[in-house]
């Protein structure tokens, strides 16, 4: 297993990060692997997907230094760079993929390819063909959902920071991504590879979540910089259509009843507000009436407030549902998120 030695100073001053870039490079996994983790994830592949693939097909270099730079265990590492700022734009991020030398692109798609470099590739615009590939991807499958992703991925931000307050970091750490656990002794495995462990004390660490839900990885920047990119909550990532009963919305309005229906476990206003697209004072009026009628109930979690269904909302939910007939409610953008990347030297 991969481990990092982390002091309690360098835990303590860690943050989460998110990037449109992280998400953007999660999204090229996806699109990549081809295989969607719900239906959400399936919606937007059947949209970009083939687009994405005419792309590689009309330039075969460019496919080949896809495959071979996604690897299989690590990915090269300058297709990753950690992010410096936290807000650091997509173009600033991607301007250093551009920017990397040519010798050590071809260095690190060695590694992550665990074997001779196919001669397709022995050329210096790797780095302009990866950035114009990541711009292309950008441009035609984040960024006009961009401004929704970033609600669903700052709404996981406040449900971590909630537990951290609540739980403590090793419950946040061992839930991030499957590979991920705190071992004690101020260790913290990051993935399940057999990898050298590594020192970070003093180290800056963010954590970046991404909508892709099976789709994260490690990064680091010298020794100063390290990033945990991970997929966010399955609950504000899946944009599979929530069954919102027909009953039940005739009985409370279609808006206030999607907000019963999404409470099946416990969220924070912010999430949602990021999860219906509802504004700040409607999920709020809504949330109101719902207690006053004793169909949902509120608990405080270090600065948050998280809402659920009481016994009374999930027989009232349950009963509807019984009925047949309904409407749909999507949940916010699977495949729409983005986050933050990692590092000069990471892998997965």
């Amino acid at each position: 297993m991969g481990w990092w030695q982390v002091s309690a100073d360098t835990l303590a001053r860690s943050r989460f990060v998110l990037s449109p870039f992280a998400e953007t490079f999660a999204c090229l996994k996806l699109l990549h692997a081809g295989v969607a983790a719900h239906p959400g994830e399936r919606a937007w592949l059947e949209a970009h997907l083939p687009g994405y693939r005419r792309r590689l097909a009309a330039d075969p270099v460019t496919a080949l230094l896809v495959r071979c730079g996604l690897g299989r265990d690590w990915i090269a590492d300058f297709l990753t760079p950690t992010p410096r700022a936290a807000r650091e734009t997509f173009e600033e991020e991607v301007a250093r993929v551009r920017a990397a030398c040519p010798d050590r692109a071809r260095a690190h798609l060695t590694v992550s390819l665990a074997g001779p470099l196919p001669a397709e590739l022995d050329r210096d615009d790797l780095p302009e063909r990866a950035a114009a590939l990541l711009e292309y991807v950008w441009a035609e499958a984040v960024r006009p959902t961009w401004p929704r992703r970033r609600r669903v991925l700052e709404a996981d931000v406040v449900a971590r920071a909630t537990r951290v307050s609540r739980d403590g970091w090793a419950a946040v750490l061992d839930a991030l991504r499957p590979g991920t656990r705190w071992l004690g002794g101020n260790r913290f495995q990051v993935n399940r590879h057999a990898y050298p462990p590594r020192e970070i004390s003093g180290a800056e660490l963010a954590f970046v979540p991404v909508t892709p839900q099976r789709h994260g990885w490690v990064s680091w920047e010298g020794d100063e910089r390290y990033a945990v990119v991970y997929p966010c909550a399955g609950v504000l990532a899946d944009d599979g259509a929530r069954p919102v009963p027909a009953s039940l919305g005739a009985l409370l309005g279609a808006a206030r009843a999607r907000v019963l229906v999404l409470l099946a476990s416990p969220i924070s206003t912010s999430q949602l507000v990021a999860v219906t697209g509802q504004g700040l004072g409607s999920v709020g009026r809504h949330l109101r009436v719902l207690l006053d009628a004793g169909l949902v109930e509120r608990r405080r979690a270090g600065r948050s407030v998280l809402y659920s269904r009481t016994a009374a909302g999930e027989v009232l939910v349950r009963a509807a549902a019984g009925g047949g007939g309904g409407t749909s409610v999507r949940a916010a953008g699977a495949g729409e998120g983005e986050a933050t990347a990692d590092g000069a030297a990471g892998g997965r």
